[in-house]
């Protein structure tokens, strides 16, 4: 496996060596056991990626290395909160799936709410989580996490040519390998265990999201969206 490690482009902005953080210096002196002359691969998490060599706390950054190909598909994942940590494995493997960004939203029905208090902390610890996934699924860009917004915020953030699919157990007819496919920028919208509330799912039918259907399996709502990025990377030609 790589040695790569995330260093935003604000700090690779205030010069060459770039000083490491504290937990920086721990993960690569501590975890991987790395002394100065080793070899690292940094990437900022915008898409861009160099070569670097570690020195005393600090890494001198060298030649930028090419960047990944662009995919086909720009997907988001709007997803209701959840309780304990099933919002960290819905991060994880969603930056693994390739999501694009992941925007939080508090539904009616959730059981958690993530109150102002401790939102913050929390949004921050989930961008921690996909900057690890990042690192360790080779990305050199992480998706942006924004939230916990309403429905009605979500539906403000989605622009004209993308098209929203929201994940509805109770659509009988259209499947979402119906709806997605040919389409280029997406937006999967996956409600909380109960589903939406009626007024959320007029103001989504308002909004033109498209409600449908995986299939006859019940999924849970942090398998729903997974599975829907699954399938969507399928029709784009970039899974399966």
């Amino acid at each position: 496996m790589k040695r790569r490690l995330h260093v935003p482009a604000a700090q690779l902005a205030r010069g060459n060596p770039v000083a490491l953080t504290a937990s920086q210096a721990r993960y690569l002196e501590t975890v991987l056991r790395l002394g100065a002359g080793a070899e690292v691969e940094i990437f900022d998490g915008e898409g861009r990626r160099f070569q670097a060599i570690l020195e005393p706390s600090a890494l001198r950054i060298g030649t930028e290395l090419p960047r990944a190909p662009a995919s086909s598909l720009d997907v988001w994942l709007a997803q209701a909160v959840v309780k304990g940590d099933k919002l960290d494995l819905v991060v994880q493997k969603a930056t693994e799936l390739g999501v694009s960004r992941i925007l939080l939203f508090d539904s009616a029905r959730s059981v958690v709410k993530l109150e102002d208090r401790r939102a913050g902390s929390r949004v921050e610890r989930l961008r921690r989580v996909a900057e690890e996934a990042a690192r360790q699924c080779g990305r050199s860009d992480v998706p942006p996490i924004d939230g916990p917004v309403s429905l009605g915020a979500v539906v403000e953030r989605l622009e004209p040519d993308r098209l929203a699919l929201l994940l509805d157990p109770d659509e009988q007819e259209l499947r979402l390998s119906q709806a997605a496919l040919g389409a280029s920028r997406v937006c999967l919208v996956v409600g909380p265990e109960g589903g939406l509330a009626p007024e959320e799912r007029r103001r989504a039918a308002a909004a033109g999201m498209v409600p449908v259907s995986l299939g006859r399996l019940v999924l849970r709502t942090e398998t729903a969206g997974l599975a829907a990025l699954v399938v969507v990377r399928h029709l784009a030609g970039e899974l399966g």
